[in-house]
C-alpha cells in the first residue's frame, strides 16, 4: 500500500465523512483514475519526435502509452482520418497513487514561478484537469538528453458528485491550490 493510500484510508475518509456528513464511509469520494495526454500535432512533420514523446510519457507514467488516432478528417488542421494526433496513458490503483504522490510532492514545486494550481479547473462532477507546459519538470526526465520540450495534460477523475467534494478530496491529498482571483 502506498503512502497516499494509507493516508486516504486512515484520515481522508474520516475528514470527508465529517465535513460533508455522509451516513456511510463508502459514500466518500475517491480517486478513480488519472489520464495523462500529450497532443502530437506539430511533431508529425519531424521524424523521430513521436517516438521520443512516447518514451518520455512511458518514463513519466511507468507504463506504455497508447497512440490516439484522428476519428475524422479536419481540413483546417490538415488532419486526415487515421493520423496520429495524441499519446495517452490511463493510470489506476497503485501506479495512480504513486504518480499523484510524485506530482504533488516533487513535480509541481519544480515548476518555475509556481504559486499554486488553479481552483477553476474542476468540472461539475468534481474531476480536475491540469496542464503542464514543459515535461522537463518531472525528475525522471534527464535534462541533458532533452532535444525539445512539450506540454502534457493530466486529468484526475474522482467519484465526487460536486466541485466542492472534488476540491476537498484533492486538498486532503495535498494538492497546492493557489488563491482565488
Amino acid at each position: 500500500m502506498t503512502r497516499l493510500q494509507e493516508l486516504n484510508k486512515k484520515t481522508i475518509i474520516n475528514k470527508m465523512t465529517e465535513q460533508f456528513g455522509y451516513k456511510n464511509k463508502l459514500q466518500t469520494p475517491k480517486l478513480e483514475k488519472v489520464v495523462i495526454n500529450i497532443g502530437v500535432g506539430e511533431s508529425l512533420t519531424q521524424p523521430g519526435q513521436l517516438e521520443k514523446i512516447i518514451n518520455n510519457l512511458a518514463i513519466i507514467s511507468g507504463q506504455k502509452p497508447i497512440i490516439n488516432k484522428a476519428k475524422q478528417s479536419i481540413a483546417g488542421f490538415k488532419i486526415r482520418e487515421g493520423d496520429k494526433v495524441g499519446v495517452s496513458v490511463t493510470l489506476r490503483g497503485r501506479k495512480m497513487y504513486d504518480f499523484i504522490d510524485r506530482l504533488v510532492s516533487i513535480t509541481l514545486p519544480r515548476i518555475r514561478d509556481f504559486r499554486g494550481i488553479s481552483q477553476n479547473s474542476f468540472d461539475k462532477q468534481g474531476n480536475y484537469t491540469l496542464g503542464i507546459k514543459e515535461h522537463t519538470v518531472f525528475p525522471e526526465i534527464p535534462y541533458d538528453t532533452v532535444e525539445f520540450t512539450h506540454g502534457l495534460q493530466i486529468s484526475i477523475t474522482t467519484s465526487a458528485k460536486t466541485k466542492e467534494e472534488g476540491k476537498a478530496l484533492l486538498t486532503y491529498f495535498g494538492f497546492p491550490f493557489g488563491k482565488e482571483k
